[in-house]
Order: structure tokens, then sequence, then C-alpha cells
């Protein structure tokens, strides 16, 4: 019995400091203004070698093993707050721009994730790819993720901050989101198929392999699921629902959707397609659905998993940097300029291009620069993979905190002043 205690001790221990570290420094940076988000990573930092392991590091690595049960618990709540998180993302899709909103969404989506992006490849022939690759050693896959990361926008922290600043029925917040959506299915369509470029990225993830043959299947099978799930996956959703076998719909609507996530991650699993994206796709589906008890049971899975496993989750992120030996700031300090000139003048050209006005412009180009929750999935899941190195993980997800951090602030100081965040479209006359 004493035994079985200490067992089940050594398993919660680690996931309850996890869980205050993330909520408690979470909490503080929503005081001082910054993403929660943001706070949750540093809240695993503190609890991982960049600080409690540099103080007490026999200590540290008792409470947080890199093997034994401990280290699976923690992994599977980790992976488990990795697809909630997606899936809740897929979910808050369900908002759409209007159509005179369209021409602006359409041409800085486009123009602002295909110039970073293409800036992002030239610029990695001027760098030395050794230090970036992990063990896969597979130069183009670090290619693509450097370019990804230049490209990215974060979803879940931008509707965040603008949700804080009581900003998120705008018109601004309606583009902002609308422009991420488009630009996220666009990075999460390549991380998909980058992982197939490696031999440990298709292992770790179920891929079908690195051959001609096997790299067609992942490309055609990835395009496939997107398309299917994007035109089928509500109907599906709802056909399912109706159905009089269906016990579980009827019974739980939360565990119904809980099932269509799983359902959607092991279809992706099957075909050879990263479980991030079924998980994100799973949650676009079921957005369609208005009916007031399923509308509950997805805020009742939010609710759960913004308390619990997206938190862990995010201070596992932050638990597995090691800002001492893996931060090469040199590097971070010239990729996070070239990464944020790049993506906020591409944005700031295609809003103008678009007609917006300057100043509307401007604040689509910060808050676009937020890369937040996508820089860091594409970080972890990469890493995983082991298509990148530590170093270049740590300084992925401090791309991340940065530029989340900024966006933030500077964005919060616009509200602050009274300055609309964008010029409202006039009312069309009927």
């Amino acid at each position: 019995m004493g035994s079985t205690a200490s067992e089940v001790a050594h398993l919660l221990i680690p996931l309850a400091l996890l869980l205050t570290a993330a909520h408690v420094v979470g909490h503080l940076f929503v005081l001082f203004g910054q993403p929660r988000v943001i706070g949750e990573i540093a809240g695993g930092l503190l609890l991982g070698p960049t600080l409690f392991g540099a103080l007490a590091p026999a200590l540290q690595s008792q409470l947080f093993p890199t093997e034994g049960e401990t280290a699976a618990v923690v992994g599977v709540t980790y992976q488990l707050g990795l697809l909630l998180l997606m899936f809740c993302s897929g979910a808050e899709m369900r908002a759409v721009f209007r159509r005179d909103e369209a021409r602006v969404v359409g041409v800085v989506a486009l123009i602002g994730v295909a110039v970073p992006f293409t800036v992002g490849v030239l610029a990695f022939r001027l760098v030395d790819p050794g230090p970036l690759m992990g063990n896969a050693h597979s130069r183009s896959g670090v290619l693509i993720v450097f370019a990804l990361a230049i490209a990215v926008t974060s979803i879940p922290v931008i509707s965040r901050i603008m949700y804080d600043l009581g900003v998120i029925e705008t018109s601004f917040a309606r583009v902002v989101l609308a422009v991420a959506v488009l630009e996220d299915v666009f990075v999460y369509v390549v991380l998909a198929m980058t992982l197939s470029v490696t031999d440990e990225g298709a292992h770790q993830f179920g891929l079908q392999g690195t051959s001609a043959s096997g790299l067609l299947f992942h490309v055609t099978a990835t395009l496939g699921v997107f398309v299917v799930m994007l035109s089928l996956g509500a109907r599906s959703f709802s056909w399912f629902q109706r159905q009089r076998w269906n016990l579980v719909a009827r019974s739980n609507a939360i565990a119904y959707h809980l099932l269509f996530l799983f359902a959607g991650t092991l279809v992706c699993l099957g075909l050879g397609v990263t479980p991030v994206f079924g998980a994100f796709l799973a949650g676009i589906a079921v957005s369609a659905d208005q009916t007031p008890s399923f509308v509950q049971a997805r805020e009742s899975i939010k609710a759960f998993s913004f308390a619990f496993f997206v938190p862990v989750y995010f201070a596992i992120v932050g638990l597995q940097l090691d800002l001492v030996r893996h931060l090469d700031i040199v590097f971070l300090a010239w990729f996070l300029v070239l990464a944020c000139v790049v993506k906020s003048g591409s944005v700031y050209a295609a809003a103008r291009l678009a007609g917006e006005a300057s100043r509307g412009a401007q604040n689509l180009a910060l808050a676009t620069n937020a890369r937040g929750g996508p820089c860091i999935v594409l970080a972890s899941v990469t890493f995983a993979a082991g298509i990148i190195s530590e170093e270049f993980y740590t300084a992925l997800v401090m791309l991340a905190i940065i530029t989340s951090m900024v966006a933030g602030t500077m964005l919060a100081r616009v509200v602050r002043a009274g300055a609309p965040l964008r010029d409202e479209p006039r009312a069309r006359v009927t």
C-alpha cells in the first residue's frame, strides 16, 4: 500500500507543480497586461533546468525525470493538451469575415504568408543549418520549419489578447482572425507534409515513409483529409449525432465531441497525417453545429482543457527549455528581427494594397506578428520528430513568446489611447 501511495505521489506532484506554476505565473502576466499563455510557459520555465535545475539539479531531476512512469504520464498529458488546444482552436473558427471584409482578408492572408515564407527560404541559404538540425539530419525539413516560423500567425494568442482588450466583436478582430485561420491552415498543411521528410518523423507520427511514393501518398492524404474534413466533417458530425444507435451522443454530448476528436486524430494517424492536424480539423467540423447542448458541450471541453490540459501543455513547453545551455542569443536576435520585419512589412503592404488606411494596416501588422501557440506547436512537433535541434526549438519558443508579448503590449496601448484599431466599413444602404 505504501509503495502504491508513493507511486501515485510521484505522478501527482509534478502535475500539481506544473498546474500551479502555469496558473499562478499566467495570472501574474495577465495583471501586467501580458498574454496568459506566455506566463504559463514562464511558469514551466521556472521549474525546468533554467532555474530550478540550476539551483537544485538533483531534486529537479527527481521530480521531473526523463524516463519512467512519471515521464510517461507527463508525456501523455502533454500530447492530450496539444490535441485539445488544436481542437479548441479549430472550434473557434466558426467566426467568419463579412463580404465587405473579404478583399482585405484575402490579400493580407495571401501576401502575408507567401512573402515571409519565400523570404525565409531565401534567407536560409545564408544560414549554417548544422546547429539547427535534429537527429534526423534533414536540411529540407529544417528549411521548411525556418520559413514557416517567419510566416505563422497565432489564432489562440491573438484571439485571447483581443478578448481581454474587449475588441473581439469588432471588424478588426474579424479580419485578424480570418487572416490567421487561412494562414494557419497553410502552416498546418505544410507542417504535416514536412513530417514525411524524415524517417524519424515518419516513425514518430506513423507516417508512410520517405520514399518518393511514400511522400506522394502523404501529400495526397494530407490534402485529401483537408478537403474531406472541411467539406464533409460538419455533415458527418451531425449525421452521426442523429442516428438512434449513437448512444454516446444521446448519453453525453461532451463524450461525443471527444470521440469525434479522437476519431479525427486516429484517421489522420492511420493515413500518415500528423495527428494535430486531425484535431484541428475536427474542431472546425464540430463548430458548425450550434445546437445549444452542443455549444454548451464545447464550452465545457474548453473550460476544462484551459483549466488543466492546455496550461500544463504550455508549462511543459517551458519545462523543456534550457536557456542556459541551449539559447543562442545571437541567432535569436537576428532571427527575431528578420521574422518581425518581414512579417509586419508584408502584412502592412498587403493591407494598404487592399485599401486599408495606414492606421488599420499598422495594427493588422502588429496583430498578425504574434506567433504564440502555432509557433510553439511547430517547435514541439518538429522537435519531437527529430527535425530540429534543441537550440532551434528554444529559439522558436522564444520567438513565439517575444512576438506575442510585443503584439499584446502595443495593441493594448492603442486601445487605451481610445483610437480605433481599424476604420469600420461603412454600413451598406438597403
